[in-house]
């Protein structure tokens, strides 16, 4: 199981949001306000856990190199919203620590 951090929080509600479309990396990197050394391990790990799918685009364009795009899977859709309803509900029971 993936640790939750605030990269990781970022980057599932990026997928999230249309969890069924294909996105690449700078895409991501904009929507989730990621930088790429931070994005691209995540991706990169989610992978390797099963999280995400990922294949290669050819560019339409002559000479552009071909962009990798990832997608949440079956289990990393149920996982990134399982891992992050858990987060809320645990940062719903926290006691407040400032005083009235």
């Amino acid at each position: 199981m993936q640790r939750l951090t605030r990269t990781m929080t970022r980057a599932l509600h990026a997928f999230l949001d249309a969890p069924r479309s294909w996105r690449y990396g700078y895409d991501l990197m904009k929507v989730a306000e990621l930088s790429s050394g931070t994005l691209y391990p995540l991706l990169a790990r989610l992978t390797d856990d099963g999280w995400l799918e990922s294949r290669w685009e050819e560019s339409e364009f002559p000479g552009r190199p071909p962009r990798q795009l990832y997608r949440l899977t079956a289990t990393g859709r149920v996982q990134a919203r399982n891992v992050l309803e858990r987060a809320q509900a645990s940062w719903l029971r926290r006691p407040s620590t400032s005083e009235a």
